[in-house]
């Protein structure tokens, strides 16, 4: 009789413990009647986003939110630009929000919510130092054969990237390395440099402006060396926690120095593309990136550069890489191509600050 009542006791303390923490959780009551449970995180626009032990991090309109409470104080920004930190819970057609003194004004007026970590994320983007938010990888990629023929590529890929909440700094490296030994005779087949950096700042919520500085070297087009800078105009088309879209165009100032006839050509060109980031899940990501030039005094001759990478996060900081660039010239050196096509794949790691 004890051990049932010792039992008893046992139970009931464990759901005294277990209980009230499912019932702390955040709760979300849509105008369809569903209800969801969990932790919400932040409003940015008229997206609401609840972390759920179910179905991981879940969207919802915030026009379809019928009533919300949080057990846990958010940090919110309201529409005459009041802020709080309090717990919420909808009364009817208000959203009472329990600060001191308390505030009660109608969902529309909440212009953002975060909890203490996405605050925190926010404060830190806003007067960053130079040193500060810089995130980025580094590849390596190498191949090779031995025995009848022997051959090895070399490969080595660094892009670092500085985002605030105003502006994006971009710099790049990449180079190709690839020889080959067959029948005692040696040679390269391929040797390429691509190197950069661009700035980019937000003048309104989409339209941005920018400048650009490219390096390129290709010993197989006889370019010894093409120095390209510029100025661009461009619009975020589509902006989301998953996924950008952004256009430009500008103008710039292209020089390349060739050897094998030694000759050099310097023009203005106009210039316009593309560049596209997607998040596919949480370990994977894609980005790619298109640029067409366009000489102002001769629009035969002109160039395009294309650039498609992925990578997979297999750890907290290694990463598996693929990259593949495309870069035409239509009046290209004499007796080369038009077309160079250079792809790659190895490891790397990932880095931020």
């Amino acid at each position: 009789m004890k051990f049932i009542k010792r039992r008893g006791a046992f139970a009931f303390l464990l759901i005294a413990i277990v209980l009230p923490g499912s019932l702390r959780a955040d709760q979300v009551v849509l105008k369809n009647g569903d209800r969801v449970t969990g932790a919400v995180v932040r409003k940015d626009g008229n997206d609401l986003f609840v972390k759920t032990d179910e179905f991981g991090a879940v969207t919802i309109p915030w026009d379809q939110v019928a009533s919300i409470r949080t057990d846990k104080p958010m940090n919110l920004v309201l529409a005459d630009g009041r802020k709080a930190k309090a717990t919420l819970a909808t009364a009817g057609a208000v959203v009472e929000v329990a600060a001191q003194p308390p505030i009660r004004v109608a969902p529309s007026d909440i212009v953002t919510l975060r909890d203490d970590t996405e605050q925190a994320a926010f404060d830190r983007l806003q007067n960053p130092g130079w040193s500060e938010l810089w995130a980025g990888t580094a590849a390596l990629g190498l191949a090779g054969t031995a025995g009848n023929a022997e051959a090895l590529t070399f490969t080595v890929g660094v892009n670092a990237a500085r985002a605030t909440n105003t502006d994006l700094t971009k710099l790049y490296f990449s180079t190709i390395k690839a020889s080959a030994l067959v029948s005692g005779q040696h040679s390269d087949t391929a040797q390429a440099i691509h190197a950069g950096w661009a700035y980019n700042h937000n003048l309104s919520p989409r339209l941005f402006a920018g400048v650009f500085n490219d390096y390129d070297y290709d010993k197989f087009q006889n370019l010894n060396l093409r120095f390209t800078a510029g100025g661009v105009f461009g619009y975020h088309v589509h902006k989301s926690a998953r996924s950008q879209l952004d256009v430009l165009g500008g103008i710039d100032y292209n020089r390349a120095s060739y050897f094998a006839p030694d000759r050099t050509t310097s023009f203005a060109e106009v210039t316009f593309g593309d560049d596209y980031s997607l998040k596919v899940n949480g370990n994977t990501s894609l980005t790619q990136s298109m640029r067409f030039f366009d000489a102002l005094s001769d629009t035969s001759e002109y160039r395009a550069n294309f650039d498609l990478g992925a990578n997979t996060k297999i750890s907290k900081w290694l990463t598996w890489n693929i990259t593949a660039s495309d870069r035409y010239v239509a009046v290209p050196n004499p007796g080369r191509k038009t077309n160079d096509f250079l792809y790659s794949t190895g490891l790397g790691i990932t880095f931020s600050r």
